[in-house]
């Protein structure tokens, strides 16, 4: 799923959910539900998310190995 992949590459770089947050502009909270599956992402978020975790959108749909 989408969320949880998102959470991985966050956490294999080493990057706060704050940090993700800021760059949206909108509460840890409020991200936290996004990256929990709580809360839809947009594309528009998830091409910041991807810029701010300096990887390609399509990281986010590879299967991992």
């Amino acid at each position: 799923m989408l969320h949880k992949k998102i959470k991985e590459v966050r956490t294999a770089k080493n990057i706060k959910q704050v940090v993700i947050a800021n760059a949206l502009g909108i509460t840890v909270q409020a991200y936290s539900m996004k990256e929990g599956g709580k809360r839809p992402i947009t594309t528009a978020e998830l091409e910041l998310i991807a810029a701010k975790l300096d990887v390609p959108v399509s990281t986010f749909f590879l299967k991992a190995d």
